[in-house]
Formats: structure tokens, sequence, C-alpha cells
């Protein structure tokens, strides 16, 4: 179910968007995995992308409105769309779960915040790849003891069950895999562990490093005040004694 706030683009759409002002994005349809640059979560197929410098976005980021009422995720508040989450601490997404790093509609009053793509799913949703439909489910927030039939996985986080309880159960994370075009193109999203491996370690070489230089640093420091001390003391007590009466 696409929401029906968020406009979509025709087929020839071609627009200026505000966060890329000097460049016009283009509608296209491309079977590859892209970060978007608005909400910095994976996409695939529909995008809007600047064919001069490849800045790209989800077209449901593109079109998003400055704000969403009775969002069945939320239908107390209004939420409102933010370029960036506010805050010093790091904060999540309340549906998937993933970091809120860019775009997301966000409630003033109470801080609820969610992706666009995740504003994009509904309590209940039919999909592609199940005969019944699939219903939200709160209760299961945090278990870790259902196998979510897409990832194969078990691990925490709230989960669509089947409407008519025959057993079947998907992560809201790997929900979205069907709406942001990953599934469509069978794009599976990158893991983190191999996204952050060569990051990690070149962050890490550096800490250490740069930990063995302090210490190298500091142990220098070290012994030359050391030595400039025990040259001083040296200087004292050669004055010292030249200037003591002898026996």
């Amino acid at each position: 179910m696409e929401l029906q706030a968020i406009p979509k683009p025709n087929q020839e759409e071609v627009i200026l968007h505000f966060s890329h002002p000097h460049h016009p994005l283009v509608l296209m349809n491309l079977p590859y995995l892209f970060t978007c640059m608005g909400c910095k979560e994976f996409g695939a197929g529909k995008r809007m992308k600047c064919q001069i410098c490849d800045f790209v976005l989800h077209d449901f980021c593109a079109f998003a409105p400055a704000s969403l009422t009775n969002h069945p995720f939320h239908y107390n508040h209004q939420l409102v769309f933010y370029t960036k989450s506010s805050g010093f601490l790091p904060s999540r997404c309340q549906i998937c779960s993933n970091s809120a790093k860019g775009y997301v509609f966000k409630c003033t009053i109470c801080g609820f915040q969610m992706h666009p793509c995740c504003a994009m799913m509904n309590w209940e949703m039919n999909l592609p790849i199940h005969q019944h439909p699939v219903i939200l489910s709160q209760q299961m927030n945090g278990d870790v003891g259902i196998l979510c039939r897409i990832c194969r996985r078990k691990k925490s986080g709230l989960m669509y069950c089947c409407g008519v309880s025959c057993g079947y159960y998907i992560h809201a994370i790997c929900a979205k895999e069907l709406i942001n075009g990953l599934y469509e193109n069978g794009i599976k999203p990158p893991e983190k562990s191999k996204m952050m491996g060569t990051s990690t370690l070149k962050l890490a070489s550096h800490l250490i490093f740069g930990i063995i230089g302090d210490l190298v640093e500091g142990i220098g420091e070290g012994i030359g005040e050391a030595l400039i001390d025990s040259i001083a003391r040296g200087r004292c007590a050669s004055m010292r004694s030249k200037h003591l009466p002898s026996n």
C-alpha cells in the first residue's frame, strides 16, 4: 500500500529539488543499488538522479510532503518533515529501527519519527510474497524467537504477521525491501559488518598508531625531561663544589 499523501512523479518528471538546487533531478529506473542522499537508506529501481554530479534521492524522498496527518503509525499527532533528525545523540526510526541520519517525518510533540520509506508502509498491507494480508504487531517488538520469512533470521524489532494466523512473519525492516525497490530488483541490502569492515579497520589502526605515537611521544618527553633535570642537577652540584671552601 502506498501512502496517498506522498505524490509520485510521472514517467518524464524533471525537477529542481531544494536539497540540490544547482542541477535538475531526472526520474530514472535502474536495477542497481544506491544510497539515497536524503534519508541515507538504500534503494534500487526508481530514483530521482542528477546526471551531472550523481546526486540521487528515492522518488518518495524527493516528493515527500511538508507534513503527514493521521498517519496509521501515528494518527494522534501530525508528523513534520525534517531534512535531519534533531538532537546530539544518535536517533532511530521507530518502525525499522535503523539510524535516522537524514530525512525523517517527526512528531514535534512526542518525538516519534520514521523514515520516508517507512511512511510508505501501513498497519495492514497486501504483499506480493504472501497470499494473505499482513498486520504490524507491536506485541512482538523485541521478540527474537520468531523466524522472518525474508531474511531467515531471528532478531528483535517490529514484525508483520499474517492476518489469518498462518504463521507467516516478516520484520518491518525487511518489509521495507518491498517498498524501496530492493526486492523487485533482486538485491539484498549490504550487511553492516561487511560495509563497516574496511573503515573500522582503518579507524582502529589510526587509533592504535595514535595511541602508540602518544606513548612514544610521552616517553620521549619523559626521558628528555629526566635528562634535562639530570644535567641541571649536575651543573648545580658542580657550581656548589666550586664555591665550597676546601678543607
